[in-house]
Parts: structure tokens; C-alpha cells; sequence
């Protein structure tokens, strides 16, 4: 206690006599940027999690071919979970004399729980948001289907016995992007018109929907013990089954979120590191004078050691209280843009800031405070005698694994948080020993330079140590925001060219051979692009490297795998690979092989335990086709276009059963596309995804405001905290610069000369900072965010350019005392 008391006492003198304002100020900004953005991110992730869920109608989705029993309905409603329900069967629906398969949704009051429907009162006309489903008596139906069947606004649509008014067009609907493959026109009606249209009859083919929506916690203990008692013919669905772009959008933007938090722990760090070494080096003198007097060394570690500790608790609280006034304007930005509501933040970031902020104020704040204990007591006649404490490194040999720790925490991902803990021990290292060569330099050009040019690269050289350790910590700063920067650019360039206006919105099946110069011809006569054809063959899966596939080897797998095992495939097959889809393992067949050969997309062999080599047969039309697969790929779902989880070599596929499938884009103004070429080809199915794509749109967007937002909020946090770490290395120049003044020096030179000293220490940090960055950013879009990389060395200059002028701005702030104070108060302040 008298220790902790002593400590107490020493934190209030140097607080009051300014000595640790430095420090505090570093550590609240570490603890502010790493607290802030932890807290915007956790808000603003699960606003995306729950308004992606909309693609779903609700949080997580049982689908069923058979009635689901009431234990679901009761685990639901025990876990205080919404939960409403929808049946779709396939069926006639007749609009004028012409009847035509199609497929009903009934729903429930309520549905959906996430989101809502689009409707328009007519085709072309203004859209709005349906204020919930189908009045009793009447229906909506797709804008697709409504093409289709020539249906219009208030004509009377048979179903079963019942005849219902066609009330609105549906042009946006929840689900929509699950499975787009819905090759029938869509009707919507109340639920509680099902049982009077007659259709719902012994072997009636039914499918079934619970859906539930609540808190996080909740929807995840309902699916997991949904899941554990699905039966027969039961799925459980969440955004985790939703399309591959969608997917791809949401763990690309989660990944970004992370990368952002990231670079709050490596700035946190730069910056305490800086304060932290001010702080020990102007307690030397005075833990001199306490050994002087008798004190121990047990009681000098315990008083600087309670004092840093005390510190953080103090700067750690300050740092969460501004975060979370802070996060409340920025998540007030962030739901306004976003024109949706944010769920309030967890309790995690509050926890990750106050780690972050003791772990990096112990790893770089201890070692030179133990160095304190063993101070010599000559030190206070003679200022040279620095301590080295060998135990220090153990120290901060362990705080530096708990930074890499907390680097992994915050990521989420151990390639993120592995990438970003090589680039930072490369870039150190790269950095110290650029700054060691430009001290070398220095040495030797300084007598050749003249006026305050000299003495201010006199400087660099002079503070050999002091020189390395900014450089250093200034470029690894810098290199942090910059890779922030380059993959937000790459990100958000990738979904604008992915989500293209002119993207594909009408897929079309089910071209027979003979019709493909008709289709292509009704093409040219609607002026748009000639489609490219792919042929598309059914097939099962029969066997892997001769063993007998089914559902059950993969019993402990995902659903999504499972499934995989038990369905039919769609098998294709082409001579070359669009520029969506990479080979990344094997070799792509050129021409036609004489054997055939299949290619599988890399997720899809991953899932299912395939590699190169292995040999997989499947059934076509009762006849089986089996072939080694000779290469692996990766697929851009996002392009919209069709895509095959399996392609075979160009003749593999000859003489087998097949139609065609092709995606074009249609200007909105052809209303009547759909119609005119379902009435020439009767056979085909034209699928409207506008829908999916306004959906996917939509989404890309929302996740792009929530990047832009936390980029631009982790940007403002690392300059404040650049600046103190800029802040917290000026003694020595304060003094230096006392004295010039003293010796007569003018405010021009001492200006020319500070500028030069920083200008010089800006030029290398924003240098290297902005080829590290280059090259982490590289790794870290191919190899965690999945996205092609082309180095932008225009970027990495702008971005060294712009390191070099906030290190130059900064600096000169920071040294302005030396300006407006009198020398004789400087010179008293340093030296008391």
C-alpha cells in the first residue's frame, strides 16, 4: 500500500508538473482510435448482418417438404424470437385464356420479419414499399411473371378454384437471392387464401418456411439447436446460404472492418511506444536522487511500474468515454447514410481498448522503466550513465506476443493478423536499417552542407538512436494508414466494376440446339449484345477416385456441402476461361484434350475433399463420364454471368443430352422483352433478376458507406495519433533549440533547420512506408480479401508524398514552443 501510495503521489506531481501529459495524451488517442473503431465496426457489422438478412425475410429461415412440427415453433418462441411462416408449391395460374405453370407464395401476417417487398401499381410505375402482404382476395405477382402472362393491374388471376385480383407488381422481393433459379412466374397471395383454392391435396408437392428474426444471441442458439434436430427433407438457411456475391460482399466488408482495427492497435502502439520512451528518459535524474536517498530497487520498480498501471487505467477510461460519445455521431452518420437503424454496440471493444492500451503501455512503457532500478547513483552529476536492464527484453519480448495476440483478436482471421504482423517486423527492419544508412550518410555529407540545412541534418546524425527510433516508428504509422488506404481503393473499385450497371439482368434456359440462331437472331433484332451460349448437361454425382459418393460421407460436414454430395450438377464446358475465372492450381486444358478432362471450382473441390489428380465419375441420362481433374479455379461470383462449379473439356460432353443457358443485359425500357421471346420460344425460361441484382446492389452499397466511414474515422485517429507520437520525441530539440536562441540564432533558422531535420526523417518513413504498404497490400488483397492486384505505384508515391508533408506539419507544430516561448523558460522547464 505505501507503494501504491507513492505511485499515486508521483502520477499527481508529474501530472501537474506536466511530465506524463504527453504520455496521457498518446494513450487516450491509442485507447480512443483502438475503443472507437472497434465500437462503429461492431455496430455498424451487425446493422449489415441484420439488413443482409432481409435477403432472407428474416434472421434464419427452417425449410421443409413436409409441415414442421410445433417444437420448432415452441424453441422459437422460448428463445423470444418473431417467427412467421410461407408455403410455395408449383401450380397453374391462369391470366386471360392462357393457363401457365407457376409458382405460389402464400404468406403469413408478418413476413417478412427483415426487409420488405417492393411493389409498383403498374408496370413502369412508381415503386414503393409494401406495408406487409397480399390482402385476403387478392394477389401480387412478378413484374417477370406479369410480362410473361400479359398480366396487368386489376385483371382477375385464376388459381385453383379461386379466382383472386391482381393487386400490385412485385418488384423487389425478400429471398430473392437465394436461389434466383426460378424458372416460373410468381404469385403471391395471404396465406389464409390457400385452403380455398383446393391445391393443397394428399402428395401435393408443398414446401414449408419458418422464419425467425430477434437478437444475434438468440437466432444463434434457436439455429444451433434447429439444426441438431433437423429431420428428413429439413434445411435451416441464414445469410451464410445466400449467393456467392452476397457472401463475398459481407466477408470482404468484415475483413475490411477488421484490417481497420488492425491499424488502430499498430497506431496505438507507435504512439505510446514514443510517449513512453519520453517518459522513462525524463524520470532517470530523479530515480538517480531516489537511490541517492536509499530506495531499493523493489520499490522503484513498484512505484514507476504502479504509476504507469495507474496511468492506463486513467487514459483508458478518458479513451473510452470520448469513444463512445465519438462512435454515437459517427453511427449517427453511418444509419442516416445507410437509411437504417444501428443496434447498439457490445461490450467487447470497451474490453479491446482497455487491453490495447495496458498491453502496448507495458511492452513499450516497462522495459525502460525496469532500466530505472538499476540507475546508478553517479548519474546525477553525470548525465551520459544510461541504465541497460537485461531483464527489460524479456519484458517486452512477452508484451510485443501480447500485441501479436491482440493483432489476432482484433482481426479475426489468422491470415490477416499473420500478413500484418510479417509486413510490420519487415517494415521495422527495412526501416531501421534505411534510417542507420541515412545517419551514415549524414555523417559524412554535413560538412559540405551550409547555414541551417547543416545543423539541421547535423541533427539527424547527432541522435543516431533518437533519428532511428522516429523514423521507424513514423514509417511503420504511415505504412498502416496506407495499406488502409490502398485496400479500401482496391475494394471498393473491385464491387463498382463487379456491380456494373449493364450487368447481365435476364438469365435465359433451356435453349434447345436448333433454336440457338433464332435466340440469337431475336437478339440482334432487340439490338442487344449477341449472348454467348453455354451448353449446360444434368448430371449426379457417382464417385471420387472409385468410391461411391453420397450424402452420408459428408454427414458431419455443412448442409451446403451435404447437399452438394446428394444434387444434380449442372456440368458445362469450354475451350477457354473468361476473364472472370483464374486457374490457381493445375493446368487449363488447350483445345481439346485427347481424354477428357474436368476443371472445378476451388471452393466447391475444397468443400468436397477433390485435388488435382483425383479421378471423378458422374451419371448422365443413365450413362457415366469419368475423368481426372487436371485444374482448379476461382470464380467471380460477382460478374453476374454463368458460371459452373464443374467444366469439362471441349468434345467431353458430345453426344450427351443438353440445352443452353445465357445472361444478357436488357435496357429497362424493353417492357416487353420477356413476353416476345417467351411467345416465339415457348420451351424457354427467362429469369428477371433485377431483383437480385437492385438486392446485391443495394447491399454493396450499404457495406461501401460503412468502409468509407471507418476508413475516413481510422484515417482521423492515426494523424491525432501520428501527431503525438511526433509530440512526444521534441525534448531534445526544444533544448537544442534553446539554446540557439540563446547563442542569437534567428526564428528563420531555426525554422529552416527544423524543417529540413523533418523533412529529411519524413522523406525515408513516407518512402518505405509507401512500398510496404504496396507490397502488404498486395499480399493482403490476394491472399485475404480474394481480390486481383496490380501495384498503383501512382497512389504510393502520393501516399510517401503525403507521409513526408504530415511528418513536416507535424513536426513544426510540435516544435513551435521553441518559437513563442523565451529561451529562459524553455531551457528551465528541460533542465528542472
Amino acid at each position: 500500500m505505501r507503494v501504491a501510495r507513492l505511485a499515486w503521489t508521483q502520477l499527481r506531481r508529474d501530472l501537474a508538473a506536466g511530465e506524463v501529459r504527453i504520455m496521457l495524451a498518446a494513450l487516450v488517442l491509442a485507447v480512443l482510435a483502438v475503443t472507437a473503431v472497434g465500437l462503429v465496426t461492431d455496430r455498424a457489422g451487425r446493422a449489415l448482418a441484420i439488413e443482409a438478412n432481409r435477403l432472407l425475410g428474416g434472421d434464419a429461415v427452417l425449410r421443409a417438404d413436409a409441415p414442421i412440427g410445433d417444437a420448432v415453433r415452441e424453441a422459437a418462441d422460448a428463445a423470444g424470437l418473431r417467427r412467421t411462416e410461407t408455403v410455395e408449391l408449383d401450380s397453374m395460374i391462369r391470366a386471360g385464356d392462357e393457363p401457365r405453370l407457376g409458382e405460389l407464395r402464400a404468406l403469413a401476417d408478418g413476413f417478412p420479419l427483415r426487409g420488405a417487398f417492393r411493389i409498383a401499381d403498374a408496370r413502369g410505375g412508381a415503386e414503393r414499399d409494401a406495408g406487409g402482404v397480399p390482402a385476403p382476395g387478392t394477389v401480387w405477382m412478378s413484374r417477370a411473371g406479369a410480362d410473361t402472362l400479359d398480366a396487368h393491374v386489376g385483371d382477375e388471376i385464376g388459381i385453383g378454384s379461386l379466382r383472386l385480383r391482381l393487386a400490385a407488381l412485385v418488384t423487389q422481393e425478400p429471398d430473392a437471392s437465394i436461389d434466383y433459379f426460378n424458372v416460373a412466374p410468381k404469385v403471391f397471395l395471404n396465406l389464409a387464401d390457400l385452403p380455398a383454392t383446393g391445391l393443397v391435396q394428399e402428395g401435393s408437392r408443398i414446401r414449408y418456411r419458418l422464419v425467425v428474426a430477434g437478437e444475434i444471441a438468440a437466432v444463434e442458439r434457436f439455429a444451433a439447436e434447429a439444426r441438431a434436430g433437423l429431420e428428413r427433407g429439413q434445411r435451416l438457411e441464414t445469410i451464410q446460404d445466400a449467393r456467392p456475391e452476397v457472401r463475398s460482399a459481407l466477408d470482404r466488408a468484415g475483413r475490411f472492418l477488421g484490417l481497420a482495427a488492425l491499424v488502430s492497435v499498430v497506431l496505438a502502439a507507435v504512439a505510446v511506444a514514443m510517449a513512453a520512451r519520453r517518459h522513462s528518459e525524463r524520470h532517470l535524474s530523479g530515480a538517480a536522487v531516489m537511490r541517492c536517498l536509499g530506495a531499493t530497487q523493489r520499490t522503484l520498480v513498484g512505484i514507476h511500474v504502479g504509476e504507469l498501471l495507474l496511468l492506463g487505467l486513467i487514459a483508458g477510461t478518458v479513451g473510452v468515454v470520448l469513444a463512445f460519445a465519438l462512435q454515437w455521431a459517427v453511427a449517427g452518420w453511418i444509419a442516416s447514410a445507410l437509411q437504417l437503424s444501428l443496434p447498439p454496440a457490445g461490450w467487447l471493444p470497451v474490453l479491446q481498448g482497455y487491453g490495447v492500451g495496458l498491453v502496448v503501455l507495458m511492452a513499450f512503457g516497462a522495459p525502460p522503466v525496469l532500466a530505472l532500478r538499476r540507475v546508478p547513483a553517479l548519474r546525477v552529476l553525470r548525465r551520459d550513465l544510461d541504465p541497460v536492464e537485461p531483464g527489460a527484453l524479456l519484458v517486452a519480448a512477452a508484451g510485443l506476443g501480447g500485441l501479436g495476440a491482440l493483432l489476432w483478436w482484433k482481426a479475426g482471421s489468422a491470415e490477416l493478423a499473420g500478413a500484418m504482423l510479417v509486413g510490420i517486423v519487415a517494415t521495422l527492419a527495412v526501416l531501421a536499417l534505411l534510417a542507420w544508412g541515412l545517419v551514415v550518410l549524414l555523417r559524412r555529407l554535413r560538412t559540405r552542407l551550409r547555414g541551417s540545412l547543416r545543423y539541421g541534418l547535423a541533427n539527424v546524425s547527432r541522435r543516431a538512436g533518437t533519428s532511428i527510433a522516429q523514423i521507424s516508428a513514423l514509417g511503420l504509422g504511415l505504412m498502416a494508414l496506407l495499406l488502409l488506404t490502398f485496400v479500401r481503393t482496391d475494394l471498393l473499385d473491385r464491387w463498382q466494376m463487379a456491380l456494373a450497371e449493364n450487368a447481365p439482368n435476364r438469365f435465359i434456359i433451356n435453349v434447345q440446339p436448333d433454336q440457338l440462331d433464332g435466340v440469337r437472331g431475336f437478339m440482334d433484332e432487340q439490338r442487344i449484345d449477341p449472348p454467348v451460349l453455354f451448353p449446360m448437361v444434368r448430371a449426379r454425382l457417382l464417385a471420387h477416385n472409385g468410391e461411391a459418393v453420397g450424402g452420408g460421407q459428408y454427414a458431419d460436414s455443412d448442409p451446403r456441402t451435404r447437399r452438394r454430395a446428394e444434387r444434380e450438377f449442372n456440368l458445362s464446358t469450354a475451350e477457354a476461361l473468361r476473364d472472370d475465372n483464374k486457374v490457381t492450381a493445375g493446368t487449363f486444358w488447350e483445345g481439346a484434350p485427347a481424354s477428357p478432362e474436368f476443371s472445378v471450382e476451388e471452393g466447391f473441390a475444397e468443400s468436397l475433399g477433390w485435388r488435382i489428380g483425383d479421378r471423378v465419375a458422374f451419371d448422365i441420362a443413365g450413362q457415366r463420364l469419368e475423368a481426372p481433374i487436371t485444374s482448379l479455379r476461382s470464380v467471380e461470383w460477382e460478374s453476374f454471368r454463368p458460371n459452373f462449379f464443374v467444366l469439362a473439356s471441349p468434345g467431353a460432353l458430345d453426344g450427351y443430352p443438353a440445352s443452353y443457358i445465357t445472361a444478357v443485359s436488357v435496357p429497362p425500357e424493353r417492357t416487353r422483352f420477356t413476353a416476345d421471346l417467351v411467345e416465339r420460344y415457348p420451351n424457354l425460361s427467362v429469369i428477371d433478376v433485377d431483383a437480385v441484382l437492385a438486392q446485391v446492389r443495394n447491399t454493396a452499397d450499404q457495406v461501401s458507406v460503412v468502409v468509407q466511414a471507418v476508413f475516413w474515422f481510422s484515417l482521423g485517429a492515426g494523424v491525432l495519433v501520428l501527431l503525438a507520437a511526433v509530440s512526444a520525441s521534441q525534448d531534445e530539440r526544444l533544448l537544442e533549440g534553446g539554446v540557439m536562441r540563446v547563442l542569437g540564432g534567428s526564428r528563420r533558422q531555426l525554422r529552416l533547420a527544423q524543417a529540413s531535420e523533418f523533412a529529411a526523417i519524413g522523406l525515408l518513413s513516407g518512402l518505405v512506408a509507401a512500398i510496404a504498404a504496396s507490397v502488404l497490400s498486395g499480399v493482403v488483397a490476394s491472399q485475404v480479401f480474394d481480390l486481383p492486384w496490380t501495384p498503383n505505384w501512382r497512389l504510393a508515391a502520393a501516399g510517401g508524398g503525403l507521409g513526408m508533408l504530415m511528418t513536416l506539419l507535424a513536426g513544426l507544430v510540435a516544435t513551435r514552443r521553441v518559437l513563442d516561448a523565451p529561451p529562459s523558460v524553455t531551457l528551465r522547464e528541460l533542465q528542472g
